[in-house]
């Protein structure tokens, strides 16, 4: 039996600023305030200890990359007609029909597929899978992660056969 590897600070920060993107992202949809006034609503709040760990936003921010969670909030929202171009041909419904949380989640995998190359394919759908479990539907990871597949397929196909031989 293998033992899984504790993440290390930079990957939970790494994660954390994903959580914080997703959550801010899916309050942008919902509301259409400004990516600006989001973000200062999410670096302003203070700690609440009634709140379970993963729900306290504040304490979240404190290991959260923030310079990742900037570039993620402002460049998936700058990107969106983009992402949703590239999203929207692998989906068995149309974008509009999505849960607004896995629609979030997404548009985030889509931008760090298409955007940030340093990142392995394997860790985006690893992450918006983990994302989707943690905020999405029942079942709603399943789907985000045939959806991320299929667009890492698309996207990165030399890295996924090159990973495949």
């Amino acid at each position: 039996m293998s033992q899984q590897r504790k993440p290390s600070r930079a990957q939970e920060g790494r994660h954390a600023a994903r959580e914080l993107a997703v959550q801010g992202l899916y309050q942008w949809q919902m509301t259409h305030k400004s990516m600006t006034t989001i973000e200062a609503e999410f670096r302003s709040q203070k700690p609440d200890d009634d709140l379970e760990e993963h729900e306290n936003w504040a304490k979240v921010m404190e290991i959260a990359d923030k310079a990742l969670f900037h570039e993620l909030l402002h460049n998936v929202a700058r990107c969106k007609d983009e992402l949703d171009r590239e999203i929207a041909p692998l989906l068995d419904r149309r974008l509009e029909d999505l849960d607004a949380v896995e629609l979030a989640i997404l548009r985030l995998g889509a931008y760090e597929l298409a955007h940030r190359l340093e990142v392995p394919y394997r860790v985006v759908i690893n992450e918006g899978v983990e994302l989707a479990k943690s905020f999405g539907a029942t079942d709603g990871h399943k789907y985000v992660n045939g959806i991320l597949d299929k667009l890492a397929n698309r996207l990165r196909s030399a890295e996924v056969v090159a990973r495949r031989q």
